[in-house]
């Protein structure tokens, strides 16, 4: 992995690892969303308000890795005010950059996602990286074809 790609996973890691965004529990929100991984006891959940097809507030509580934490942390922070359609389309440039053999090109030009590309270096670590994203996304497609 190149050195820079190397110094911003750690930056983008260790800020929202110390400093999560958003990090409370909320009981009250209209839906929530488990994320758990029971090979290595990561758990988060992740607290949603919707408004017209918009995120309109978006919490995460729990524990887990570094990596884990961190990449909730920027999952929450960039879905906050979008509409389904732009989450969906985050998912494809979060996927696009972790998924082993992607060319991590800095197309996104958003380096909290791109930290994360240093993930498919360590295929032990990329479920690290994707838990939360995952959980996510499977409420997301679940809630379509309803």
């Amino acid at each position: 992995m190149e050195e820079k790609m190397r110094m911003l996973y750690k930056k983008v890691i260790l800020q929202h690892n110390d400093h999560p965004v958003a990090y409370e529990e909320r009981e009250d929100a209209q839906f929530s969303i488990e994320a758990y991984n029971p090979l290595c006891g990561d758990r988060f959940k992740l607290y949603l308000n919707f408004e017209n097809s918009r995120v309109k507030n978006v919490w995460f509580y729990g524990y887990g890795c570094a990596i884990s934490k961190a990449s909730t942390s920027v999952l929450v922070k960039k879905i906050r005010g979008l509409t389904r359609a732009e989450v969906a389309l985050l998912f494809d440039s979060f996927y696009e950059i972790v998924s082993p053999g992607a060319q991590n090109n800095g197309a996104t030009q958003d380096e909290e996602l791109e930290a994360f590309g240093g993930a498919r270096h360590f295929p032990g670590r990329l479920k690290c990286a994707t838990l939360s994203w995952d959980s996510l996304k499977e409420f997301m497609e679940r809630q379509e074809s309803v």
